[in-house]
């Protein structure tokens, strides 16, 4: 997952990358701030190499536990969370950011209005109870409905294991996931209102609820608990990504759940493996869970599950922890570095590295050109002078104004009786808007709308521009300023950005829009994610969404449906990855506070405004036009990976850039401006 860093850059930096083809490199992410030696990071020089055994529990269809592999714990993400020590219970608790973040249900938010609190309010200390919970669902006509409960004690005891009847019409048992069948339900009488009651009645004030992705057990049970453990991010993975709980229990606690060969999952059992993982969690601390390297070994097991032959565990965690130095050599090859003689690292002293130092990063350039058809590896380094240390506030800042001003329109002229209300509502009609303003300066009234996303903005653009409103042909535009007068070329880029291929924007989704979607799921094949935004504050479903589809073909079939007659919504492909949109969100709130304003003449506002020169810019155009021109030079079909390192200062941290692409035909036969 990116960071806002690789957006400030790539894109406020944009015109800094005109010499290089954006498209090429389909990888963008960004990087941590570096080290005191960043290429000895990335080559691997200073890992920290920890020896550890894998545990017995891993024997049988998992490898040989005898191996010791070496494992960077520092890297591993749950040390990076918990650090290495022993944790207490209070510490995996999700914390109330938290639980917004991933969207548990809370007390106030509208969502949750007839939700049951379950009364635990008590003081959790580190010998507080903890209860396994998990919960089993079925499909209604209004979504998804609880079908079965299990809460399980501390040692195993289950306490309650109920059957629960559904208030709505079942369309679907989902059978092969709850094990629940229409036989198996229809004796039963307990309600949901039943289940709530003996909860409250069974919970300590101090509980602790342990389940694996809990959220939607509470949303089932339509209970509020302020005291949780999630064990799916508890075991905390890469790139925001889970471990399932089957993969847990058979890799920490040695136990297979959830076999093929049975009808369903148990709910008891997975009760009883979340708590079990926890109190494991508790017991043994973060490092030695790190020291099992849980990514190696799902990497293993997803192998096995692709029908390819599984590599011993040993040499998998091996491989993930072998240098590129290493690698090379295995291959009785040499690594070529070409660097500035007076940023000369550890690396230049290796016995399989190739390094030749240069007076200047001119040279550099040169040699690079020369020197790189000769070897399989190369690395070559240019240094230019830091940005100043407040750049991160300065980037985050303009990105602000960059962003809110692509997602601000002005439409008009309109007549000066009209509608306003009927325009407010036409406009929001494209996405959520963060403020409406009436211009009253020009010779006819003109509106100023800004939306909360760019995708609502470019929807109203290519939707109004020209169209008659109340009998007056009308404009719309963005704002001509230095920040949008590429806009045109930015969106275009943005449209084609492989992280936006396959995702389309929908405009004026209702709150049953997903039940709706799913149950006509055969019209929408390849459909991979449905992503429904919420509001920060009130925790309400917003009226647009985005939806993820495999290819651009079913994107592009599905916008067609969803945008026809029967679904009546309005639509486009996405411009901003899903990750941006949370960073989006903490724009200044006074930017343009929301509701309808009124702009006086300008005779009643200042006008005058002072222009700087952006020095970090042009320093960014220089290197840009350097990586630009070794790029142009290499080979087709060589793989590039460009990195620019963040920084550490005392106004905090900067993330890096990374870009990897191969470069193809088309590029090399493409007239070059550079060279």
């Amino acid at each position: 997952m990116c960071s806002p860093f690789y957006h400030s850059l790539l894109h406020s930096f944009s015109d800094c990358f005109i010499h290089l083809p954006l498209r090429a490199f389909e990888l963008k992410f960004c990087l941590p701030p570096p080290s005191s030696d960043f290429l000895a990071d990335i080559i691997g020089l200073q890992k920290k190499q920890i020896i550890g055994d894998l545990p017995k529990e891993m024997e049988g269809s998992l490898p040989s536990s005898s191996s010791e592999v070496s494992i960077n714990l520092q890297n591993d993400p749950i040390v990076q969370k918990y650090g290495s020590k022993k944790v207490s219970l209070t510490r995996c608790l999700l914390t109330k950011e938290e639980m917004k973040t991933y969207h548990f249900p809370l007390q106030g938010f509208p969502d949750c209005e007839n939700f049951v609190p379950t009364k635990c309010c008590g003081s959790v200390t580190d010998n507080s109870p903890l209860f396994g919970l998990d919960c089993e669902m079925c499909l209604t006509s209004k979504g998804r409905e609880l079908t079965r409960i299990s809460l399980v004690a501390e040692g195993g005891c289950c306490v309650m294991d109920e059957l629960v009847k559904p208030d709505n019409k079942i369309v679907d048992y989902l059978t092969s996931f709850s094990g629940i069948t229409k036989k198996i339900l229809n004796p039963v009488t307990t309600t949901l209102k039943d289940v709530q009651r003996q909860l409250k009645a069974l919970l300590p004030p101090d509980a602790v609820l342990v389940g694996h992705s809990l959220d939607l057990d509470l949303r089932a049970l339509k209970m509020i608990h302020p005291y949780v453990i999630d064990t799916s991010l508890l075991y905390v993975r890469e790139q925001g990504r889970r471990f399932k709980l089957k993969f847990l229990a058979k890799v920490i606690l040695g136990k297979d759940i959830q076999c093929p060969d049975r009808f369903g999952h148990d709910a008891t059992e997975d009760a009883r493996t979340a708590l079990e993982l926890a109190q494991y969690f508790l017991k043994y601390g973060p490092k030695k869970i790190a020291e099992l390297n849980l990514e190696a070994l799902a990497s293993h097991q997803e192998l096995e599950a692709a029908g390819l032959e599984p590599k011993n565990t040993a040499e998998v965690v091996q491989q993930l922890n072998t240098s590129v130095l290493e690698c090379l050599d295995s291959m009785g090859q040499k690594l070529l570095f070409l660097t500035r003689e007076a940023d000369a690292t550890e690396l230049s002293s290796s016995k399989n590295c190739q390094t030749i130092k240069c007076l200047s990063n001119k040279e550099v350039l040169e040699q690079a050109r020369v020197e790189i058809p000769q070897f399989t590896f190369s690395i070559v380094q240019f240094s230019f002078e830091p940005f100043p240390p407040n750049l991160t506030e300065e980037m985050s800042k303009r990105m602000r104004i960059k962003w809110m001003e692509m997602s601000t329109v002005y439409a008009g002229p309109f007549s000066k009786t009209c509608n306003l209300r009927a325009l407010k509502r036409l406009f929001k009609s494209f996405g959520p808007v963060r403020s409406v303003t009436l211009i009253l300066e020009t010779h006819q009234p003109h509106l100023c709308i800004q939306y909360e996303i760019l995708e609502g903005a470019q929807l109203a653009i290519e939707s109004l521009d020209g169209i008659l409103v109340e009998g007056t042909c009308i404009k719309v535009q963005r704002p001509v300023t230095e920040l949008t007068l590429d806009c045109d070329i930015l969106v275009n880029e943005l449209e084609q950005d492989s992280e936006n291929q396959g995702t389309i924007y929908l405009s004026g989704v209702s709150e049953t829009f997903k039940e709706h979607l799913l149950q006509q799921s055969s019209l929408f094949l390849g459909l991979e994610a449905v992503i429904l935004p919420k509001d920060l504050k009130n925790g309400k479903q917003k009226k647009y969404c985005f939806l993820r589809f495999k290819t651009f073909g079913s994107a592009q079939r599905a916008l067609g449906i969803l945008t026809g007659k029967n679904w009546k919504l309005k639509g486009r492909h996405a411009l901003t990855p899903r990750h941006l949109h949370s960073w989006l969100r903490g724009l200044p709130p006074e930017s343009r506070p929301p509701g309808l304003r009124v702009i006086p003449p300008p005779s009643e506002q200042e006008t005058l405004q002072m222009v700087k020169v952006d020095h970090p810019k042009i320093a960014a155009w220089r290197w840009g036009r350097k990586i630009g021109k070794l790029y142009h030079s290499l080979c087709p079909g060589t793989l590039c990976l460009i990195l620019l390192p963040g920084t550490e200062s005392t106004h905090g941290s900067l993330s890096g850039l990374g870009l990897m692409g191969i470069k193809d035909e088309e590029e090399s036969n493409s007239p070059n401006k550079c060279l």
